[in-house]
């Protein structure tokens, strides 16, 4: 078959599903595409924030939780291995829940979602130390995050990095804590709308 053949409506679908899966292409890149796929993982928590509702927010953690199953495990029949590298929907999917505790306690503070700005402005030092937790808990795999991979097709891709996403909102809960008592109260980032 010539490679300049138009595809056929299921090479098309098949095709697609498998870019999408690969984090819109990001996840061919050879070196870390993991940590690639996180940094789409923050432009899609900006995507997020920017709709000003937390119950948009929330529906897009579940939309994209729910996404990542069915095509992750599609990608992985493809490709025919467990879990290819080169899948990385699932990292893209979880980051915007790493970032959960932060928005809610934002939202409790100020009574605001936060603006996506935030993410790459004053609070960038939150948005790096929440990336490189995620990024040290999907690789360290902790007790039940590892044990998770068992689970079944887009299943076990993706809920060892949700899993990963609930470790760092326990980190960054321990270290709020820790402000909190070291300093006497919460970073003023949090104190101040946006």
């Amino acid at each position: 078959m010539p490679t300049n053949a138009p595809l056929s409506g299921q090479r098309l679908t098949t095709t697609l599903a498998l870019w999408i899966a690969q984090g819109f292409g990001v996840g061919r890149i050879p070196v870390a595409p993991g940590t690639c796929g996180s940094l789409v993982g923050v432009l899609w928590t900006a995507l997020l924030l920017a709709t000003g509702s937390p119950w948009l927010y929330a529906a897009g953690v579940l939309a994209g939780a729910a996404v990542s199953v069915w095509l992750c495990g599609v990608a992985e029949r493809i490709l025919g291995r467990k879990d290819p590298g080169s899948v990385v929907l699932d990292e893209i999917a979880a980051v915007p829940l790493c970032f959960a505790g932060w928005l809610g306690l934002c939202l409790w503070r100020t009574g605001q979602m936060p603006l996506p700005g935030r993410l790459f402005g004053r609070e960038l030092w939150l948005t790096l130390g929440v990336f490189g937790a995620f990024r040290f808990f999907d690789v360290l795999k902790p007790w039940p995050v590892r044990q998770s991979q068992a689970l079944p097709g887009g299943w076990g891709i993706t809920a060892d990095d949700l899993l990963a996403a609930l470790y760092v909102n326990l980190l960054v809960a321990a270290v709020l804590g820790a402000w909190t008592l070291w300093a006497g109260g919460f970073p003023a980032a949090f104190l101040s709308p946006n």
